[in-house]
């Protein structure tokens, strides 16, 4: 069973940055797209980023141009680096496969931007 651990979040300020891991076990990870999702208070989960295994990247509106997707298969391991962060990204930060719920969620890491 793959496991999925967020980390890397925390309280900014507007216009800051923050890079934001996602570590998966088990050894699917190379063979598998991955996304990162995020919800915010009262909202419904949103689609972030996605990278294909080929490496491949795909951005929702809102976040291209700021945001980065990447991955490293040796560390089974994808990243999210965020420029020029707004309040509007606040939000907790998921990460799962080409689809939400391909894997079982994992607890997700918060991102507050906040002056």
């Amino acid at each position: 069973q793959v496991q999925l651990v967020e980390s890397g979040g925390g309280l900014v300020q507007p216009g800051g940055s923050l890079r934001l891991s996602c570590t998966a076990s088990g050894s699917i990870f190379p063979y598998s797209a991955m996304t990162w999702y995020r919800q915010a208070p009262g909202k419904q989960r949103e689609f972030v980023a996605t990278i294909t295994t080929g490496g491949r990247p795909i951005y929702a509106d809102s976040v291209k141009g700021r945001f980065t997707i990447s991955r490293d298969n040796a560390k089974n391991t994808m990243y999210l680096q965020m420029n020029s962060l707004k309040p509007e990204d606040t939000a907790v930060y998921y990460c799962n496969g080409a689809r939400w719920g391909v894997f079982p969620a994992g607890q997700g890491t918060q991102v507050t931007v906040s002056s």
